[in-house]
Protein backbone atom coordinates (compact mmCIF):
# COMPACT_ATOMS: atom_id res chain seq x y z
CA UNK A 1 0.00 0.00 0.00
CA UNK A 2 1.53 3.40 -0.99
CA UNK A 3 2.57 5.59 2.17
CA UNK A 4 -0.02 8.13 1.15
CA UNK A 5 -2.80 5.92 1.18
CA UNK A 6 -1.59 3.89 4.26
CA UNK A 7 -1.69 7.04 6.45
CA UNK A 8 -5.25 7.84 5.16
CA UNK A 9 -6.27 4.57 6.14
CA UNK A 10 -4.59 4.93 9.38
CA UNK A 11 -6.16 8.02 10.17
CA UNK A 12 -9.54 7.44 9.17
CA UNK A 13 -9.86 4.28 11.44
CA UNK A 14 -8.82 6.32 13.91
CA UNK A 15 -10.99 8.97 13.69
CA UNK A 16 -14.05 6.81 13.49
CA UNK A 17 -13.55 4.62 16.18
CA UNK A 18 -12.14 7.40 18.91
CA UNK A 19 -12.07 11.07 17.70
CA UNK A 20 -16.39 11.77 19.34
CA UNK A 21 -15.79 9.89 22.60
CA UNK A 22 -12.57 11.91 23.11
CA UNK A 23 -13.65 15.14 22.44
CA UNK A 24 -17.20 14.13 24.73
CA UNK A 25 -14.28 13.01 27.38
CA UNK A 26 -12.49 16.09 27.28
CA UNK A 27 -15.73 18.64 27.73
CA UNK A 28 -16.25 19.53 24.76
CA UNK A 29 -13.24 21.91 23.58
CA UNK A 30 -13.71 25.33 22.45
CA UNK A 31 -11.90 24.73 19.16
CA UNK A 32 -10.24 21.61 17.23
CA UNK A 33 -7.29 21.49 15.09
CA UNK A 34 -6.67 19.12 12.68
CA UNK A 35 -4.41 18.25 9.42
CA UNK A 36 -4.82 18.00 6.00
CA UNK A 37 -5.31 14.18 6.19
CA UNK A 38 -8.27 14.91 9.02
CA UNK A 39 -11.00 16.27 7.42
CA UNK A 40 -13.58 13.67 8.31
CA UNK A 41 -13.34 15.25 11.62
CA UNK A 42 -14.92 18.40 10.37
CA UNK A 43 -18.41 16.30 10.41
CA UNK A 44 -17.49 15.38 13.94
CA UNK A 45 -17.03 19.13 14.81
CA UNK A 46 -20.05 19.96 13.55
CA UNK A 47 -22.31 17.46 15.42
CA UNK A 48 -20.68 18.17 18.18
CA UNK A 49 -20.66 22.08 17.62
CA UNK A 50 -16.73 22.73 17.96
CA UNK A 51 -15.57 25.14 15.21
CA UNK A 52 -12.79 22.84 13.43
CA UNK A 53 -9.38 24.64 12.07
CA UNK A 54 -6.90 23.28 9.98
CA UNK A 55 -2.78 23.19 10.29
CA UNK A 56 -1.43 23.44 7.24
CA UNK A 57 2.01 21.73 7.79
CA UNK A 58 2.85 22.32 3.94
CA UNK A 59 4.05 25.40 2.36
CA UNK A 60 1.47 28.41 1.85
CA UNK A 61 1.87 27.72 -2.21
CA UNK A 62 0.40 24.26 -1.69
CA UNK A 63 -2.12 25.26 0.36
CA UNK A 64 -3.24 27.28 -2.61
CA UNK A 65 -2.52 24.72 -4.98
CA UNK A 66 -5.13 23.09 -2.84
CA UNK A 67 -7.67 25.58 -2.33
CA UNK A 68 -7.30 25.91 -6.00
CA UNK A 69 -7.46 21.98 -7.08
CA UNK A 70 -11.18 21.64 -7.13
CA UNK A 71 -11.46 24.56 -9.49
CA UNK A 72 -8.80 23.16 -11.81
CA UNK A 73 -10.62 19.83 -11.62
CA UNK A 74 -13.84 21.41 -12.78
CA UNK A 75 -11.96 23.52 -15.92
CA UNK A 76 -9.13 21.35 -16.85
CA UNK A 77 -10.85 18.57 -19.20
CA UNK A 78 -7.39 16.38 -19.69
CA UNK A 79 -4.45 15.03 -17.33
CA UNK A 80 -2.53 17.61 -15.59
CA UNK A 81 0.60 16.36 -17.27
CA UNK A 82 -0.62 16.77 -20.79
CA UNK A 83 -0.98 20.52 -20.32
CA UNK A 84 1.25 22.87 -22.36
CA UNK A 85 3.20 25.25 -20.07
CA UNK A 86 2.59 25.36 -16.20
CA UNK A 87 -0.20 25.09 -14.04
CA UNK A 88 -2.02 28.99 -13.47
CA UNK A 89 -2.87 29.73 -9.43
CA UNK A 90 -4.14 33.05 -9.46
CA UNK A 91 -1.73 35.33 -8.06
CA UNK A 92 0.81 33.02 -7.66
CA UNK A 93 3.97 31.77 -9.15
CA UNK A 94 3.30 29.26 -12.52
CA UNK A 95 3.78 25.77 -10.99
CA UNK A 96 6.18 23.74 -13.13
CA UNK A 97 4.23 20.34 -14.66
CA UNK A 98 7.16 18.39 -13.23
CA UNK A 99 7.06 19.90 -9.44
CA UNK A 100 3.21 17.94 -9.44
CA UNK A 101 2.82 15.95 -6.93
CA UNK A 102 2.25 12.07 -7.51
CA UNK A 103 -1.56 12.11 -6.89
CA UNK A 104 -2.78 14.76 -9.65
CA UNK A 105 -0.43 12.78 -12.14
CA UNK A 106 -3.63 10.13 -13.11
CA UNK A 107 -6.92 11.90 -12.15
CA UNK A 108 -8.64 8.53 -12.49
CA UNK A 109 -6.83 6.56 -9.52
CA UNK A 110 -7.49 6.51 -6.09
CA UNK A 111 -4.87 8.87 -4.78
CA UNK A 112 -6.14 11.67 -6.84
CA UNK A 113 -9.78 11.08 -5.94
CA UNK A 114 -9.08 11.29 -1.93
CA UNK A 115 -6.76 13.82 -2.64
CA UNK A 116 -9.50 16.14 -4.27
CA UNK A 117 -11.90 15.00 -1.38
CA UNK A 118 -9.38 16.59 1.17
CA UNK A 119 -8.56 19.39 -0.44
CA UNK A 120 -12.45 19.98 -1.67
CA UNK A 121 -13.29 20.31 2.13
CA UNK A 122 -10.89 23.02 2.82
CA UNK A 123 -13.31 25.33 2.94
CA UNK A 124 -14.95 23.93 5.92
CA UNK A 125 -12.70 24.93 8.19
CA UNK A 126 -13.35 27.97 10.89
CA UNK A 127 -9.69 28.78 10.03
CA UNK A 128 -6.65 27.67 8.37
CA UNK A 129 -3.46 27.99 10.46
CA UNK A 130 -0.36 28.24 8.46
CA UNK A 131 3.19 27.03 9.51
CA UNK A 132 4.81 30.01 7.68
CA UNK A 133 5.12 33.52 8.29
CA UNK A 134 4.87 36.72 6.02
CA UNK A 135 8.53 37.35 5.31
CA UNK A 136 9.01 34.05 3.42
CA UNK A 137 6.12 33.58 1.12
CA UNK A 138 4.78 37.16 1.05
CA UNK A 139 3.27 36.79 -2.89
CA UNK A 140 1.24 33.84 -2.38
CA UNK A 141 0.02 34.40 1.30
CA UNK A 142 -1.63 37.70 -0.53
CA UNK A 143 -2.72 35.96 -3.43
CA UNK A 144 -4.76 33.46 -0.47
CA UNK A 145 -6.31 36.23 1.53
CA UNK A 146 -6.55 38.97 -1.81
CA UNK A 147 -7.27 37.54 -4.55
CA UNK A 148 -11.40 36.91 -6.31
CA UNK A 149 -10.25 33.57 -7.29
CA UNK A 150 -9.28 32.17 -3.34
CA UNK A 151 -12.28 34.59 -1.69
CA UNK A 152 -14.75 33.10 -4.25
CA UNK A 153 -13.98 29.70 -2.85
CA UNK A 154 -14.46 30.63 -0.49
CA UNK A 155 -11.26 30.54 1.36
CA UNK A 156 -11.67 30.27 5.34
CA UNK A 157 -9.73 33.18 7.28
CA UNK A 158 -5.54 32.36 6.85
CA UNK A 159 -3.70 32.65 10.37
CA UNK A 160 0.15 32.10 9.63
CA UNK A 161 1.70 31.35 12.70
CA UNK A 162 4.77 29.85 12.08
CA UNK A 163 7.34 28.74 11.97
CA UNK A 164 6.22 26.05 14.32
CA UNK A 165 9.33 23.53 14.39
CA UNK A 166 10.57 21.25 16.88
CA UNK A 167 12.42 22.80 19.47
CA UNK A 168 16.22 21.80 20.14
CA UNK A 169 16.96 18.58 22.11
CA UNK A 170 20.80 17.92 23.56
CA UNK A 171 20.93 14.52 22.77
CA UNK A 172 21.43 11.54 25.10
CA UNK A 173 22.24 8.41 23.15
CA UNK A 174 25.48 7.46 21.70
CA UNK A 175 25.05 8.44 18.35
CA UNK A 176 23.66 11.91 19.06
CA UNK A 177 26.77 12.22 21.64
CA UNK A 178 28.59 11.68 18.94
CA UNK A 179 27.27 13.48 16.25
CA UNK A 180 28.07 16.91 18.46
CA UNK A 181 31.43 15.58 19.64
CA UNK A 182 32.53 15.75 16.19
CA UNK A 183 31.19 18.57 15.25
CA UNK A 184 32.96 20.41 17.71
CA UNK A 185 36.30 19.73 16.12
CA UNK A 186 35.13 21.10 12.78
CA UNK A 187 35.63 24.76 11.54
CA UNK A 188 32.78 26.93 11.33
CA UNK A 189 30.46 26.25 9.03
CA UNK A 190 32.61 23.48 7.30
CA UNK A 191 30.20 20.61 7.11
CA UNK A 192 27.51 19.47 5.01
CA UNK A 193 25.08 17.64 6.42
CA UNK A 194 23.06 15.39 4.22
CA UNK A 195 19.85 13.64 5.52
CA UNK A 196 16.40 12.49 4.01
CA UNK A 197 13.68 13.16 6.46
CA UNK A 198 11.12 10.64 7.90
CA UNK A 199 11.54 7.86 5.35
CA UNK A 200 13.07 9.16 2.47
CA UNK A 201 15.44 6.67 0.51
CA UNK A 202 17.75 6.55 -2.62
CA UNK A 203 18.17 3.53 -5.14
CA UNK A 204 21.28 1.59 -5.24
CA UNK A 205 22.54 3.54 -8.11
CA UNK A 206 21.79 7.01 -7.20
CA UNK A 207 23.54 6.46 -3.38
CA UNK A 208 26.64 5.07 -4.75
CA UNK A 209 26.65 8.36 -7.07
CA UNK A 210 26.11 10.41 -4.10
CA UNK A 211 28.80 8.58 -2.38
CA UNK A 212 30.96 9.65 -5.26
CA UNK A 213 30.28 13.02 -5.14
CA UNK A 214 30.97 13.83 -1.54
CA UNK A 215 34.31 12.18 -1.62
CA UNK A 216 35.27 14.03 -5.10
CA UNK A 217 33.56 17.47 -3.72
CA UNK A 218 36.77 17.03 -0.58
CA UNK A 219 34.29 18.83 1.78
CA UNK A 220 33.23 17.72 5.40
CA UNK A 221 30.36 16.07 5.65
CA UNK A 222 27.63 14.26 7.83
CA UNK A 223 25.57 11.83 6.37
CA UNK A 224 22.74 9.79 7.12
CA UNK A 225 22.96 6.80 5.44
CA UNK A 226 19.53 4.03 4.94
CA UNK A 227 19.05 1.03 3.06
CA UNK A 228 18.52 1.78 -0.28
CA UNK A 229 15.94 0.46 -2.53
CA UNK A 230 14.89 0.32 -6.29
CA UNK A 231 11.34 0.55 -5.07
CA UNK A 232 9.70 3.88 -3.68
CA UNK A 233 11.55 6.74 -2.37
CA UNK A 234 9.62 6.54 0.82
CA UNK A 235 9.88 2.88 1.60
CA UNK A 236 11.49 3.99 4.84
CA UNK A 237 8.61 5.53 5.92
CA UNK A 238 7.45 2.74 8.31
CA UNK A 239 10.91 1.06 8.77
CA UNK A 240 12.99 4.13 9.88
CA UNK A 241 15.76 3.22 12.94
CA UNK A 242 15.73 -0.41 11.63
CA UNK A 243 19.20 0.14 9.90
CA UNK A 244 22.37 -0.12 11.89
CA UNK A 245 26.31 0.46 11.58
CA UNK A 246 27.27 -2.83 10.76
CA UNK A 247 25.06 -2.46 7.72
CA UNK A 248 25.71 0.66 5.82
CA UNK A 249 29.32 -0.60 4.13
CA UNK A 250 27.60 -3.04 2.36
CA UNK A 251 25.33 0.07 1.12
CA UNK A 252 28.35 2.47 -0.02
CA UNK A 253 31.49 2.21 -2.55
CA UNK A 254 33.92 -0.19 -1.31
CA UNK A 255 36.70 2.04 0.56
CA UNK A 256 34.59 5.13 0.81
CA UNK A 257 34.08 4.78 4.74
CA UNK A 258 38.35 4.60 4.99
CA UNK A 259 38.72 7.25 2.38
CA UNK A 260 36.50 9.77 3.84
CA UNK A 261 37.10 8.79 7.89
CA UNK A 262 39.26 12.35 8.35
CA UNK A 263 36.61 14.31 7.11
CA UNK A 264 33.70 13.07 7.29
CA UNK A 265 30.81 11.41 9.69
CA UNK A 266 28.87 8.86 8.35
CA UNK A 267 25.61 7.10 10.60
CA UNK A 268 22.68 4.97 10.05
CA UNK A 269 19.62 6.13 9.63
CA UNK A 270 18.71 8.98 11.79
CA UNK A 271 21.06 11.78 13.17
CA UNK A 272 19.69 14.61 15.73
CA UNK A 273 19.27 16.96 12.94
CA UNK A 274 18.28 20.56 14.38
CA UNK A 275 21.30 20.37 16.78
CA UNK A 276 23.05 19.28 13.95
CA UNK A 277 21.64 22.04 12.22
CA UNK A 278 22.37 24.90 14.80
CA UNK A 279 25.96 23.76 15.45
CA UNK A 280 28.06 26.66 14.47
CA UNK A 281 30.33 24.17 12.13
CA UNK A 282 27.09 23.45 9.94
CA UNK A 283 27.11 24.97 7.15
CA UNK A 284 25.27 23.44 4.57
CA UNK A 285 21.95 20.94 4.43
CA UNK A 286 20.91 18.37 1.86
CA UNK A 287 17.42 18.02 2.02
CA UNK A 288 14.75 16.36 0.60
CA UNK A 289 12.74 19.84 1.04
CA UNK A 290 10.13 18.45 3.45
CA UNK A 291 8.36 21.55 4.82
CA UNK A 292 9.37 20.47 8.57
CA UNK A 293 12.87 19.90 7.98
CA UNK A 294 12.96 23.06 5.25
CA UNK A 295 12.17 25.61 8.40
CA UNK A 296 14.05 23.94 10.51
CA UNK A 297 17.50 24.40 8.07
CA UNK A 298 15.90 28.20 7.41
CA UNK A 299 15.61 29.15 11.14
CA UNK A 300 19.68 27.65 11.92
CA UNK A 301 19.94 29.95 9.06
CA UNK A 302 22.10 27.41 6.73
CA UNK A 303 21.07 27.08 3.19
CA UNK A 304 20.29 23.66 1.22
CA UNK A 305 20.79 21.59 -1.79
CA UNK A 306 17.42 20.70 -2.68
CA UNK A 307 16.96 16.92 -2.92
CA UNK A 308 13.32 16.41 -3.46
CA UNK A 309 12.34 12.77 -2.84
CA UNK A 310 7.84 12.93 -2.94
CA UNK A 311 4.82 14.43 -1.61
CA UNK A 312 5.11 18.45 -2.74
CA UNK A 313 8.93 18.05 -2.00
CA UNK A 314 9.56 19.02 -5.76
CA UNK A 315 7.17 21.91 -5.23
CA UNK A 316 9.30 22.99 -2.56
CA UNK A 317 12.39 22.74 -3.76
CA UNK A 318 11.74 24.78 -6.88
CA UNK A 319 9.71 27.44 -4.17
CA UNK A 320 13.21 27.74 -2.23
CA UNK A 321 15.55 27.81 -4.70
CA UNK A 322 13.19 30.49 -6.82
CA UNK A 323 11.11 32.68 -5.03
CA UNK A 324 12.90 32.13 -1.51
CA UNK A 325 16.80 32.23 -2.22
CA UNK A 326 18.01 29.77 0.21
CA UNK A 327 18.44 26.51 -2.23
CA UNK A 328 20.24 25.36 -5.14
CA UNK A 329 18.82 22.20 -6.94
CA UNK A 330 21.47 19.85 -8.60
CA UNK A 331 20.80 18.93 -13.00
CA UNK A 332 19.27 15.62 -12.69
CA UNK A 333 20.98 13.57 -16.15
CA UNK A 334 17.42 12.93 -17.88
CA UNK A 335 19.17 11.17 -20.43
CA UNK A 336 19.87 8.50 -17.55
CA UNK A 337 17.83 5.44 -18.07
CA UNK A 338 17.17 6.04 -14.15
CA UNK A 339 17.05 10.03 -14.12
CA UNK A 340 19.51 10.07 -11.43
CA UNK A 341 22.20 12.97 -10.12
CA UNK A 342 25.19 11.98 -11.47
CA UNK A 343 28.50 12.30 -9.25
CA UNK A 344 29.92 15.15 -11.29
CA UNK A 345 26.89 17.30 -10.60
CA UNK A 346 26.93 16.30 -6.96
CA UNK A 347 30.42 17.20 -6.43
CA UNK A 348 29.74 20.78 -8.18
CA UNK A 349 26.73 21.53 -6.23
CA UNK A 350 29.01 20.27 -3.09
CA UNK A 351 31.45 22.65 -3.39
CA UNK A 352 29.20 25.46 -4.74
CA UNK A 353 27.09 25.61 -1.42
CA UNK A 354 30.17 25.04 0.80
CA UNK A 355 32.90 27.21 -0.71
CA UNK A 356 31.29 28.98 -3.66
CA UNK A 357 30.85 32.65 -4.54
CA UNK A 358 27.87 31.78 -5.40
CA UNK A 359 26.51 30.57 -1.98
CA UNK A 360 27.05 33.66 -0.05
CA UNK A 361 23.46 35.03 -1.31
CA UNK A 362 22.15 31.90 -0.25
CA UNK A 363 23.74 32.05 3.14
CA UNK A 364 22.88 36.11 3.51
CA UNK A 365 19.24 35.02 2.71
CA UNK A 366 19.13 32.14 5.12
CA UNK A 367 20.50 34.14 8.01
CA UNK A 368 18.15 36.78 7.56
CA UNK A 369 15.19 34.82 6.91
CA UNK A 370 16.59 33.04 10.55
CA UNK A 371 16.20 36.76 12.06
CA UNK A 372 12.33 37.75 10.50
CA UNK A 373 11.37 34.22 11.70
CA UNK A 374 12.81 35.27 15.35
CA UNK A 375 11.04 38.40 15.30
CA UNK A 376 7.75 36.91 13.76
CA UNK A 377 7.67 34.14 16.97
CA UNK A 378 8.82 37.29 19.68
CA UNK A 379 6.09 38.57 21.70
CA UNK A 380 4.38 41.53 19.31
CA UNK A 381 5.89 39.90 15.81
CA UNK A 382 3.26 38.78 13.00
CA UNK A 383 3.09 35.26 13.72
CA UNK A 384 2.77 35.87 17.60
CA UNK A 385 -0.52 38.24 17.15
CA UNK A 386 -2.13 35.92 14.53
CA UNK A 387 -2.33 33.37 16.87
CA UNK A 388 -2.86 35.61 19.94
CA UNK A 389 -6.01 37.06 17.59
CA UNK A 390 -7.51 33.71 17.44
CA UNK A 391 -7.15 32.86 21.31
CA UNK A 392 -8.69 35.83 22.16
CA UNK A 393 -11.75 35.49 19.89
CA UNK A 394 -12.15 31.53 21.30
CA UNK A 395 -11.70 33.19 24.83
CA UNK A 396 -14.29 36.10 24.22
CA UNK A 397 -16.83 33.75 22.25
CA UNK A 398 -16.04 29.88 23.96
CA UNK A 399 -19.72 29.09 21.78
CA UNK A 400 -18.18 30.41 18.40
CA UNK A 401 -20.46 27.98 16.45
Amino acid sequence: MPVGTRLCVIVEESLNKSLKSVLIELGKPIALVIDFFCTKAFDIGRELSIPTYSFCTTSISFLAFSLYLPTLDREVDCEFVDLPGTINIPGCSPLQIQDLVDQVKNRKSDAYKRLLFFASRLPLSAGIFLNSWEDIEPITLKAVIESPSFKGIPTPPVHPIGPVIKEEEQPTDDLGIECLAWLDKQPPESVLFLALGSGGTLTHEQLTELAWGLELSQQRFILVVRKPTNGSNSAAFFTVGSDDVNHIKAYLPEGFLDRTAERALVVASWAPQMAVLKHPSTGGFLSHCGWNSALESITCGVPMIAWPLYAEQKMNATMLAGEVGVAMKPIINVEAETCIVGREEIERVVRVLMEGEESKVMRRRAKDLKESAAKALAIGGSSYDSLACVAKEWNANPSMI
